[in-house]
């Protein structure tokens, strides 16, 4: 199996994570926002209008409104990424990681605008008399494709698995148990009886849901967030400098962060953001093409609203609340990670430039650096070699290995900087954290004090629950599309299953596979819209045409 999961994991790297991948993504939204002129920026007042019904006519169809379409499509994208991908991405690349999120944002408001249009010009009526409509939808209607929409098709199925059901319960599981030390099988079973009960109701159940979860949800978490920033009110503007500063030359070394490289600040802010607001890969469309509406440029303007309130206002207020509290370059006390902890054959010091320089370059895979090879001695759980040990992407202090809970004695072999122990075994130190913990402890730094962590739970569960309702959707309607309605509530079943079970479970390899499959939904839809940039434009101009 691991052998197996290693061979996803490389075939994975080599597409979802490549900069080609990334350059298609980030190319299409640059050549929209040129080739349309900026639609998201000329048009933002006239979104807000369409979303407080000003073009609505009584006669159009659909099964929810502008407002429920909008909050299903940000329940799947207005997730984990916005508490631990932010976290994530600034822990990698430093705090002008954040930028280049934004910059990726920006984009991909054209980009929802214009596969939006398209899967809601080309829905159509399923058997049940409900709405259907998705990339697969503008594939097969308007472009003839045959295969294309197939493939879109299996590949958001398994996607819903891999996205927005198993990853996301095992997020609130492993949150309620370290925080609330709330059973993860006990977790599970409340969770998926809950999920039951809306996603078996069908999008308008769906939608009524979301349009009451997502404002809660929001405001729970921004609320949070300004304690924080209230609290660190003298560092917010040099925070908001540092994300400027370093844009074209890299993020300096400061406090336990080692320094990033702008190509490796670029590469995690970019990828980062695009896994945030999902622009271009093809999901929001299926809950737009929902919406009553005649027009389908109205609705694309509803859609580019998504990046906007997903990555430039939640993602900044994370990543300004990670920078002024500083937590993001302080080393926490934290138990090692096994897969980022990794053993070093020399000493090195953070005192000493040449030092940083060198494992900065080691980190992101652009030097070599001598790694251990041999037999850790261990006394009383302190390593007794003059060595050093990375975890989580900095130098690790005043470690502790623990064997079954108590103080190790003894020799660990090390192999190519990769100690050899199992579960039995515990090291915990100082280091730098990231993804969730780092969010948790920011939040820590507040008015709040320890309550803090309370708000980043309970918005962890929303937020992944909220995910997963949205997935459930987006799969159902791709089980339509390719056998029918039908089978629709035996694939819900499935799902609600498979959320329960992943409460308690090792998610990696889906995960993993997920990210390929997301590729599979992203390059057909990325393509697909390329190709229908004359009937877009068109669309576009008939619309202010008409509204003048």
């Amino acid at each position: 199996m691991n052998y197996f999961l290693h061979i996803i994991q490389i075939l994975e790297s080599y597409i979802s994570g490549s900069l080609w991948f990334v350059l298609l993504l980030l190319g299409t939204g640059f050549f929209y926002t040129i080739y349309l002129g900026f639609p998201q920026i000329r048009h933002f007042g006239t979104s807000i209008k369409v979303l407080r019904g000003k073009y609505d006519n009584p006669d159009d169809k659909g099964d929810t409104s502008h407002f429920q379409a909008l909050t299903t499509a940000l329940s799947g994208t207005v997730g984990t990424g916005n508490i631990a991908g932010v976290a994530f991405a600034i822990h990698l690349g430093g705090p002008s990681a954040l930028f280049w999120m934004l910059v990726t944002a920006l984009l991909g408001m054209c980009t929802k605008f214009v596969e939006v249009v398209l899967s809601h010009k080309y829905r159509e009526i399923n058997d049940k008399g409900t709405i259907s409509g998705g990339p697969m939808y503008y594939m097969k209607n308007g472009l003839k494709w045959k295969s294309m929409p197939i493939i879109f098709a299996i590949a958001t199925v398994i996607s819903s698995f891999g996205t927005g059901c198993l990853p996301q319960i095992n997020s609130i599981a492993n949150s309620l148990f370290t925080t609330l030390g709330i059973d993860k099988m006990l977790s599970g079973a409340i969770l998926s009886i809950l999920l039951a009960l809306v996603v078996l109701g069908g999008i308008k159940r769906i939608a009524k849901v979301t349009e009451k979860l997502i404002p809660m949800m929001a405001i729970l978490y921004i609320v949070g967030a300004l304690g924080v920033l209230a609290y660190n009110a003298e560092n917010i503007l040099p925070s908001i400098a540092s994300v400027f500063t370093g844009i074209f030359s890299g993020s300096a070394a400061t406090g336990g962060f080692l320094g990033a490289s702008l190509a490796f600040a670029f590469n995690r802010g970019v990828n980062r953001g695009l896994f945030s607001n999902e622009a271009g890969q093809g999901s929001a469309p299926i809950a737009h093409a929902s919406a009553k509406c005649s027009n389908p440029i109205h609705e694309g303007f509803v859609a580019l609203l998504e990046p906007f309130i997903d990555t430039i206002i939640i993602c900044s207020i994370t990543g300004i609340t990670l920078l002024s509290s500083g937590v993001w370059k302080e080393k926490i006390d934290t138990p090692f990670e096994r897969t980022n902890t990794i053993v070093l054959a020399e000493k090195y010091n953070e005192s000493n430039p040449s030092d940083v320089k060198k494992l900065k370059t080691f980190i992101i895979g652009d030097q070599k650096v001598p790694t251990f090879n041999g037999n850790l001695e261990v006394e009383e759980g302190r390593i007794l070699n003059d060595l050093t040990v990375l975890h989580a992407h900095s130098i690790a202090e005043n470690m502790e290995i623990l064997y079954k809970k108590k103080p190790f004695d003894g020799t660990i072999n090390v192999i190519k900087g990769v100690p050899q122990i199992d579960k039995n075994y515990v090291i915990h130190g100082q280091s730098l954290i990231h993804s969730a913990p780092l969010t948790t402890e920011a939040f820590t730094r507040s008015y709040f004090g320890e309550w803090g962590k309370y708000i980043v739970s309970i918005g962890l569960l929303l937020f992944a629950f909220s995910t997963a309702i949205a997935w459930a959707y987006y799969g159902s309607t791709a089980i339509i599309f390719l056998v029918g309605t039908k089978y629709v509530n035996w694939f819900l079943v499935v799902y609600i299953i498979g959320f329960f079970i992943a409460a308690f479970a090792d998610t990696t390899l889906i995960w993993t596979i997920s990210g390929i499959m997301i590729a599979l939904m992203t390059i057909p839809n990325l393509i697909g819209i390329l190709f229908m940039h004359k009937e877009v434009k068109q669309e576009l101009k008939q619309f202010e045409k008409d509204d003048q």
